[in-house]
C-alpha cells in the first residue's frame, strides 16, 4: 500500500493521520509495514483523506485519480 509514501509526500505524521482518521498510531504503523491490512471502510477513509482512488492506494494503478465509468 502507498500509505507511507502519500503521508510523507504531504508531511503528515503517523500520529496526525491516526488522529484525523480516528485510528491509533500503532494501526497506521502496521498498515505501513504491511503487518496488518485495512478493511474496506478504512481503505475508503484513507483514499478519501488523500483524495486518491483505492486502486492507486493498493498499487493497482499508477494513476492517483478516480476513473469514472461511462456506464449509466
Amino acid at each position: 500500500m502507498r500509505l507511507r509514501a502519500l503521508r510523507k509526500e504531504r508531511g503528515i505524521s503517523q500520529v496526525k493521520l491516526a488522529m484525523d482518521l480516528n485510528l491509533s498510531q500503532n494501526t497506521i504503523s502496521r498498515y505501513e509495514t504491511e503487518i496488518r491490512e485495512a478493511d474496506y471502510k478504512t481503505l475508503i477513509l484513507i483514499a478519501d483523506y488523500f483524495d486518491v482512488s483505492i486502486d492507486y492506494l493498493l498499487e493497482r494503478t499508477d494513476n492517483p485519480t478516480f476513473l469514472r465509468s461511462s456506464i449509466k
